[in-house]
């Protein structure tokens, strides 16, 4: 396949357009729910995929994109661009803006952690508007092949605004992000990234490690025995390393207090096991904390 390849036209219908060409920058889960949405709800705006031949490959059969490239010329008119590669692929791409695209455009992310990427993107020309996003819409299975466009309904947005002029820009943003079902939210940086840190870095790395424990433990034959408990408090141990390296060593002084904390727990735990004093304690304080778990679609 020669790239950048153009999908063949479609019929217009559907809402007029908030950005007219729409380029997303790595089509794993989020970046592919994104361009399957944009495609069911504006028709008439192009959208634009940068990454590898086989993903693109894969894209175009599903009809997710109009416009497949693995290079970022193929940005050059874009008026929104959205890096959805992992963290420090997205600091990298955003050094290759200036020479790739033309026209002035609204620039924001997908990544888990703000505070590196808010700080790389003060270097962008003035015809960018940088504007750091945190979709809070996930799945239990990574990649495009398991991206659907209703990923954000009912979802947490975060946006993490900073200095003055964003104004429109930040408004069409958080347009484009109602239309795709999320709920945009403003946050200040550093306390994004000190609330993922307990919200979704400690429990991946919790439960990628108890995963790790179990498995070495029992063996393969052991896990034929699990019910749904261990299945349930698994399910993020599926998820790729290379996404998770990024974000620990890009959030790396707010996941290690973190950790710290599980930790002290688990000691406290370790010696309490015959008394079961605290045990009974943490159990009440858990149970009340999990009522407050607001219920997600799934």
């Amino acid at each position: 396949m020669q790239l950048p390849v153009i999908q063949p036209g479609r019929v217009a219908q559907g809402q007029p357009p908030i950005f007219a060409r729409i380029g997303i920058v790595g089509l794993g889960l989020i970046g592919g729910s994104i361009a399957l949405a944009a495609r069911e709800i504006w028709p008439s705006s192009l959208v634009i995929a940068v990454d590898n031949k086989d993903v693109l490959e894969t894209a175009m059969r599903l009809h997710a994109i109009d416009v497949a490239a693995d290079d970022l010329i193929v940005l050059a008119e874009a008026d929104l661009i959205i890096l959805a590669a992992p963290v420090r692929q997205n600091l990298a791409l955003l050094a290759e803006l200036e020479e790739n695209v033309r026209l002035p455009a609204v620039v924001t992310d997908t990544g888990s952690t703000k505070r590196e990427i808010v700080e790389a993107a003060k270097a962008l020309p003035s015809r960018f508007t940088f504007i750091g996003g945190h979709p809070l819409g996930g799945a239990a299975a990574s990649g495009l092949e398991h991206a659907r466009p209703d990923l954000f309904k009912g979802r947490p947005w975060l946006f993490t605004p900073t200095g003055d002029g964003t104004g429109d820009a930040l408004e069409k943003l958080l347009s484009f992000t109602r239309a795709l079902g999320a709920e945009p939210r403003m946050m200040d940086v550093v306390a994004h990234d000190r609330l993922l840190a307990y919200l979704s870095h400690l429990p991946q790395l919790a439960a990628s490690a108890l995963m790790v424990i179990v498995g070495d433990a029992v063996g393969e034959q052991g896990l034929a025995l699990a019910g749904r408990g261990l299945t349930d408090t698994t399910r993020l141990a599926a998820s790729p390393a290379e996404i998770w390296r990024d974000i620990a060593a890009t959030n790396a002084d707010e996941i290690g207090p973190a950790l710290d904390g599980l930790i002290e727990v688990l000691q406290d735990l370790r010696r309490d096991l015959r008394s079961g004093e605290q045990l009974s304690d943490l159990f009440t304080r858990a149970s009340r904390w999990r009522s407050r778990l607001p219920a997600r679609p799934v």
